[in-house]
C-alpha cells in the first residue's frame, strides 16, 4: 500500500490503491482463510469476517439510514454491525444487501485499519464518534448508484475503496470471468474480449444468481472490469 499527502480532511496521509492492488489483497485474504470457492459460487462473506477478524457480525437498530458500520480499535476491527431492519426484511433482496454490507465493511477492515492505529487520529475520523476511543465508519450508501461510482463519491475516497473491495470479495475476478465467458465477444486485431452494451443486463442477472448478489452489485463489478465507454477491459 502506498500513501499520499493530503492538504485537507481528517488525514494527513491517505492510502492509495490501484484496482489491481485491491484485487490482489482480496484474493489473497480469501485464499488465506480458505474461503475462495474452487468454482463460481457465493462467497461465504459472514464466515470470512469470522475467520479474518475473529468476530461475528451483529445486528443492531441503526438510525439515519445507516446500513452498517465497522468499529475499530488499536488492534484493528473490533465489531461489524448491520442494520437490524435488513435482517427483519426476510426477502432475497434484503439478504443480498446484508451480504453486500458485510463485504463493504470487510473492505474497510482490510484497507483502512491502519488509519485507526494512531492516538492523534482516534478523536476525529469519518463516522460516528459518540465514543471517541472507538472510532467507527458509518456506511449509508453501501451499494452506490452508477452515477456516484463514476463521479468518485464526492471525495469520500474511503467509501470508493471499500466498494471496490466489496466487489472483489463477492465476485472474485477469476470466478467472475468464468461466468462471463458466454457473454463476451472478440474485438480488435488483438482479439480483446469485450462485453457489448446489449448483453450487460443479461450478464449481470446471470452473475447475480451465481454469486448471490443483487444485480446492481454485479453490474457495477462488470462495468469496472469491462468499461462500457470504450469496450476495453481494465488491466487487473
Amino acid at each position: 500500500m502506498r500513501t499520499y499527502h493530503s492538504g485537507s480532511g481528517q488525514f494527513q496521509e491517505r492510502p492509495f490503491f490501484k484496482d489491481e492492488d485491491i484485487e490482489a489483497i482480496c484474493l489473497s485474504e480469501l485464499q488465506n482463510v480458505q474461503l475462495l470457492p474452487s468454482s463460481p459460487a457465493p462467497v461465504r462473506i459472514d464466515r470470512f469476517i469470522e475467520k479474518r477478524f475473529g468476530i461475528s457480525h451483529q445486528y443492531e437498530d441503526l438510525t439515519d439510514g445507516v446500513l452498517g458500520l465497522t468499529v475499530f480499535g488499536r488492534n484493528g476491527v473490533e465489531a461489524v454491525i448491520v442494520a437490524r431492519a435488513l435482517d427483519d426484511d426476510c426477502t432475497k433482496v434484503a439478504d443480498r444487501r446484508i451480504r453486500s454490507t458485510l463485504a463493504h465493511e470487510a473492505g474497510h477492515g482490510l484497507l483502512h485499519a491502519q488509519l485507526f492505529g494512531f492516538e492523534q487520529q482516534t478523536q476525529r475520523l469519518f463516522g460516528d464518534f459518540s465514543d471517541p476511543t472507538k472510532p467507527k465508519v458509518l456506511c449509508r450508501d453501501v451499494v452506490p448508484s452508477e452515477a456516484m461510482w463514476k463521479r468518485g463519491y464526492d471525495g469520500r475516497w474511503w467509501e470508493f475503496q471499500a466498494n471496490c473491495a466489496m466487489g472483489c470479495l463477492l465476485l472474485p475476478k477469476r470466478l467472475l470471468d468464468q461466468v462471463l465467458q458466454p457473454f463476451l465477444g472478440v474485438q480488435g486485431s488483438f482479439g480483446s474480449r469485450v462485453l457489448s452494451e446489449g448483453r450487460r443486463a443479461e450478464a449481470a442477472k446471470s452473475v447475480s444468481e451465481v454469486f448471490d448478489t443483487n444485480p446492481i452489485v454485479a453490474r457495477l463489478r462488470i462495468d469496472r472490469l469491462y468499461p462500457a465507454r470504450d469496450g476495453a477491459q481494465l488491466s487487473l
